[in-house]
């Protein structure tokens, strides 16, 4: 994975690469911090899922941390990219200052909990986390299922905000070929991360609400970011 070879300055990073970056007496390069979520939260998975004898759950939460760890190396991917070429300061700023991916984080979240502990329930049938946990599911259990989602949601909230400012970058700016390039690329790298998310339907494949928003939000990611790449075409010069 190629790293911007400026150092990075607060206000111009994600949220993610903030907390990594402020770790008091620890530099860790970027490959490092992916490695460590992913084995920290799989071991927790595996651990968790021996002791309870909850292998079938194990399965969605692997699914789930997979999709959290490429969320990382993918958020730093697009940032490595965006920052290695002269972009427009609003472009930049939207991005990375203004933190409205933890807002969408935040939304995506407590809706996902409010789906799982209160909406589901009053269904009356089978709830999903009475499917991956049973009846009486453990406290710990829970909390790293909570964990985890948190990370998902955040991941897919960064996309959110990075197609939607992909898009409007697209359509206002123009830009030259070696940049337009760039840019294309990292447009890209958010619509792979979008379609990665699919492989989370089989775990909700029966749960027709959760089913629609994941749909939807690929659709959606799929749409914008094929529109920001088609814009981005026109618009760049000669």
């Amino acid at each position: 994975m190629s790293q911007d070879r400026r150092p990075l300055r607060y206000g111009e990073t994600w949220v993610y690469e903030s907390i990594v970056g402020a770790l008091p007496g620890i530099s860790l390069p970027a490959w490092a911090a992916v490695a460590i979520q992913l084995l920290v939260f799989e071991l927790g998975v595996l651990v968790l899922a021996a002791y309870y004898d909850l292998w079938a759950a194990a399965v969605a939460g692997t699914a789930a941390v997979v999709v959290a760890a490429i969320g990382s190396v993918e958020m730093l991917r697009i940032g490595t990219l965006v920052r290695r070429i002269d972009v427009p300061g609003d472009y930049r700023d939207l991005l990375f200052s203004s933190n409205v991916e933890v807002v969408l984080s935040v939304l995506a979240y407590i809706a996902l909990v409010t789906h799982l502990f209160v909406f589901d329930p009053q269904q009356g049938g089978e709830t999903l986390v009475g499917r991956l946990f049973g009846p009486d599911q453990p406290i710990l259990v829970v909390y790293l299922m909570l964990l985890v989602l948190w990370d998902v949601c955040y991941r897919i909230g960064t996309g959110w905000w990075a197609a939607i400012t992909s898009l409007w970058r697209s359509a206002r700016y123009r830009f030259d070929p070696e940049t337009a390039a760039v840019l294309r690329r990292a447009d890209l790298e958010i619509l792979g991360f979008g379609l990665l998310q699919l492989v989370l339907v089989p775990f909700v494949l029966e749960f027709r609400v959760l089913l629609a928003a994941v749909l939807a939000h690929v659709v959606a990611v799929t749409v914008v970011m094929s529109l920001s790449v088609f814009l981005l075409g026109r618009q760049t010069t000669a």
